[in-house]
């Protein structure tokens, strides 16, 4: 009986490592806390720019990953373009934006 109780207690301290192992970051994927992290800030970017007069007509897609913002689509002109950047870059927890908006 005693035997078992500590094959028991090892099992579950085995599969309490695991589960933490699982969840942690690794440098090609995000943990569970990041993701919602990077979720968030996708979100107030998303809804700064469709807020915005000037650039609520145009098609920008937001990815964030690890803090860094991506920032695609296309706009009609260069202040459109530095405008979005400074848009991505007053929320709160970005750590750099990559402006890949192309001007038509």
């Amino acid at each position: 009986m005693k035997t078992r109780n500590i094959f028991i207690s090892c099992l579950l301290v085995l599969m309490l490592v695991a589960t933490f192992a699982a969840c942690a970051s690794s440098p090609k994927q995000e943990s569970t806390g990041e993701y919602v992290d990077d979720s968030v800030i996708t979100t107030k970017v998303k809804s700064l720019l469709a807020g915005d007069d000037f650039l609520k007509s145009f098609q920008i897609s937001v990815e964030t990953r690890k803090g860094v913002v991506q920032l695609s689509g296309f706009v009609d002109s260069q202040d459109a373009v530095s405008k979005a950047g400074q848009i991505a870059w007053s929320v709160k927890g970005v750590k750099s934006v990559k402006n890949s908006l192309i001007v038509k």
